[in-house]
This record gives structure tokens, sequence and C-alpha cells, in this order.
């Protein structure tokens, strides 16, 4: 038996001059899958024009960036999977073996089962799994690159902004208006206050799913209100490294936030009244009580780092977590 079953197959149209792979992934032990999207190496222009409408000072100003291939996940990780991660009980009865097992899972510290109900009564499966801190959301990348012998972590701020606009330049990956947004996004208009099940609204050009609202997502990247302007013209994978505990990036707005905050290239501060209470006693690096309004979605390098690489990796971004 594998540690996960992978079905590879080609779309049956061309998506901006290349058939794109999906790959399904299916944790043993559970019903539990997800879907992850192939993503060419290539350039584009990162942070919006000063014409756009509503921009902020801190999308420009616009740099081009050179990107290495990856896969990108096609919804944002549902509680199904997130909790064989934060659930004692449903991560006991994942089935474990020498031959299931990759790596070891079991070492990587993991939070107790928070005392409140992180969703807020929103909904479960089917729904993105919320509220957690980037310390949580990047614990449980380490869990499951451990788990599965690949490697799986948060995309960078470069990578999230590629994969959303999907080869466009406009402000939304489905063109500059915003009355068209109802059909792609959950945001404040349409929400009727709450996450909505993934998949329920149309993909973007590269069939990613809620990269507009629902909820916004985690990035690797410190939050740094100039950093493009500390860029220079076709920088190589650029990535905003941590340097201090707060505060981070995230992406893509939520089903919580106007529809400016949607763009493609709006950039969203963490804030400490995130994190103002706490579900589990005493306070924890695992939950961001106040806000069931950020989630993750999981990124794989097609060129997976070594062993060495990987241990580098997770000393770094969770000693900073």
């Amino acid at each position: 038996m594998k540690i996960f079953s992978i079905f590879i197959f080609l779309f049956g149209s061309i998506i901006s001059g290349w058939a794109q792979a999906i790959q399904t992934v299916a944790i043993p032990g559970s019903s539990v899958s997800f879907n992850m999207i192939s993503v060419p190496s290539g350039s584009f222009l990162m942070g919006s024009p000063a014409t756009e409408l509503l921009r902020n000072a801190d999308e420009g100003p616009q740099v081009k960036v050179k990107l290495d291939g990856f896969s990108i996940a096609e919804t944002e990780v549902t509680w199904e999977l997130y909790e064989l991660f934060t659930d004692k009980e449903k991560r006991a009865a994942l089935i474990y073996s020498s031959e299931l097992v990759k790596g070891n899972a079991d070492a990587v510290i993991k939070p107790s089962t928070p005392y409140l109900d992180p969703s807020y009564g929103m909904g479960k499966y089917s729904f993105p799994a919320t509220s957690m801190t980037q310390y949580a959301a990047l614990s449980f990348c380490k869990w499951l690159s451990e788990l599965t012998g690949e490697f799986y972590r948060l995309p960078t701020e470069a990578e999230w902004e590629y994969a959303c606009k999907a080869g466009t330049n406009t402000a939304y990956s489905f063109g500059d208006d915003p009355s068209l947004l109802d059909q792609y996004a959950w945001s404040f208009n349409n929400s009727e206050d709450k996450y909505h099940p993934v998949k329920s609204k149309k993909p973007n050009p590269w069939g990613l799913y809620d990269m507009h609202g629902n909820v916004m997502e985690w990035t690797l990247d410190q939050y740094q209100a100039d950093y493009y302007a500390t860029l220079g013209n076709a920088t190589a994978s650029p990535w905003r490294r941590p340097d201090k505990l707060l505060p981070r990036t995230a992406r893509g707005g939520s089903w919580d936030e106007n529809p400016q905050v949607l763009r493609s290239s709006a950039r969203t501060s963490s804030n400490p009244s995130w994190q103002r209470r706490d579900p589990q006693i005493p306070k924890s690096f695992w939950w961001c009580s106040d806000a069931p309004f950020i989630g993750i979605r999981l990124v794989k390098p097609t060129i997976q780092p070594t062993k060495e690489e990987q241990e580098e990796f997770w000393s770094l971004v969770l000693d900073e977590g």
C-alpha cells in the first residue's frame, strides 16, 4: 500500500498554452483527499498599476518577477484535512505503518484540540478551515510533508499573486469590473456574514477556486509596506523572509471584506487583534480566535528540496513563527 494515491490527468482544454495537470492526493486511513494544480514557471508583473481603481500604495511599484514551476491547491484547505492535524482523536485514527508513513509525522508538534469551535458555527465539512495562526499553518504544512513524503508549504506572496492573476493583468482574474465579482467570490456584499463551501463559485483561468474572497490566505512573507521598492526588475523567486513575529502577509480578501480587498494585487497585513482571545488555556501559538476569515492554500515546489534543505526551511520559518 502506498502513502497516498496519485492520479494525474490533463484537462481537455489548453490553458494559457500548456496542458494543466492535476494531482489528487488521498490521505491513507481517511476519506480525505485534495487536488494540486500545476503552474508553469514564468514571469509576471507583481503589484498593481498606479491607475488601478482603489489600489493601495503598498501594491507598488510594479516589478517583474520570475518564478520556478510549482503546484498549488485547487481550493483552500478544508476542515476535513486540517482536523486530521488538529484533532487528537482523528490523528490517532489515521493508519500508520512503515509502508504508509514516509517521514516522522508523529514527531511534529501539534496543537491541543481547541476548547471553543474555531469555525464559529459557520460550517465545517467542505468548508475552508479558518482561525489558525501562521505558525499553526506552517506546522500543518510540516506535518503534511512528513506524512506524505512530499514537501508542502505556504505560497510566497509572489507565487500567490502569480497563481491568482493566472496570466491576466486586470484588477481581478476575470477583468476589471467588480460587478462580476459575485460570480467568482464570496465577499461582504454577498456572503451573509459567513464563509461558504469551497468550489461554490467560478474558478480563475487556471482552475483555482476562491482566490478572490471566501477566506483570505496566509503567505510565507513578512509584511513590509515598501517591499516592492526593494526589489529589482526580473527578480527571481522573491520572498520577504520573516525576521520578527508580526506582521505577516495574507492575500485574497475574505467573506468579511469589501471588493477592493479581493483584488489580485491587494495585500493584507496581519494584526494582533486577530488573536485577542484564545480558545485554549494557557494562550498558545495556534489559534486566531478573532479571525474566522483567515485560512490556508498549499503549495508544492516542482523541484523538491533535499531533506537538509527542508530541515533548514522549517527551522527558519517555525523559529520565527
